[in-house]
Order: structure tokens, then sequence, then C-alpha cells
């Protein structure tokens, strides 16, 4: 176990659950809540507090996509591609959103942490097609240009925090 690693939000959070296996999925949520990814030196820590293999967990984490072993950017935008929005061009924005930020097919978070860009199925908006959220809110009938303004707005926000 890492020494510099700071257990006590993931002891807090498995005690809450009362330290049981089958409070699994729910305790990597609000793991992944806090630190907005699953880091690697909570596997050793989980697997003694829920007397469970690392394997075990480790296979819970990456067996469900909604779980990331990879940090994510203070904002996450979630790009639908379902049918209804690539009909209606949701591929130039995800393109626009890339170029903006230097991302790439391979590349999904900037280096600086501060945004991290997905692609999902569907979001469950196809009347508001194309749609994209940033951090869960929904932003709909979005363009390359809305896109775009609404990643400026986003870079204010940090500029002025």
């Amino acid at each position: 176990m890492n020494a510099q690693f700071d257990y006590a939000v993931v002891d807090q959070i498995v005690e809450a659950h009362d330290c049981k296996q089958s409070g699994i999925i729910a305790i990597l949520q609000e793991i992944q809540e806090h630190y907005h990814y699953l880091p690697r030196d909570i596997f050793p820590r989980l697997a003694e507090k829920l007397d469970m293999s690392e394997a075990e967990i480790y296979s819970v984490a990456t067996f469900y996509e909604n779980f990331s072993l990879e940090p994510k950017g203070k904002y996450v935008i979630k790009i639908c591609d379902g049918t209804a929005c690539h009909v209606r061009r949701s591929v130039p924005i995800l393109e626009r959103i890339r170029a903006e930020l230097g991302l790439s097919a391979s590349k999904h978070t900037t280096d600086d942490l501060m945004f991290t860009v997905e692609t999902v199925s569907c979001l469950g908006a196809c009347g508001l097609a194309p749609v994209l959220t940033v951090n869960d809110i929904v932003h709909p009938a979005m363009t390359p240009d809305k896109a775009s303004a609404l990643l400026k707005e986003l870079k204010e926000e940090i500029a002025n925090a």
C-alpha cells in the first residue's frame, strides 16, 4: 500500500456500509464520486476491510462500464452517439470538442485534469438530440458552435475560480 495515500475517505465509506461485501458496488460508486475515478491504491485497502481478494474487487470495477480506473477531469463531458444523436450529427460536435481540448479517440482527459470527453451509446434524451452532458447536466440541441461556446463558458468558470 502507498504510504502517501490518505485512506480516511475510503475507510469512512466502507464503514458507512458496515464493511459488508454486498455493498461493494455502492462503495466503489462513492469512492469514484469522491476521487472522480478509482485509484489503484484503494484495492488492497478494500480487500483488507471487506475480506475479499483484490481480484474480486478489481473484477467488479472493470465489469461495470461506469467505473474508471483512470483519473477524470473536473468536467466530464459525455457526448451521445446513439441513433437519434448520430443521425442529427453528434460526430462533428465530438470532433470540435476534441480538437479544442487537444484530445483524441485514445486520449480522453486533458493534462490539467480539467476536462474528460467520452462518448456514450445513449443519454436517454433522444427527443433533444443531439445532446451532451457536462457532469450529468443535459445540454440539448447541440451544434459544434454551441459546444465551443459551452467550452468557453467552462474555461471562464475555471479561470474565475
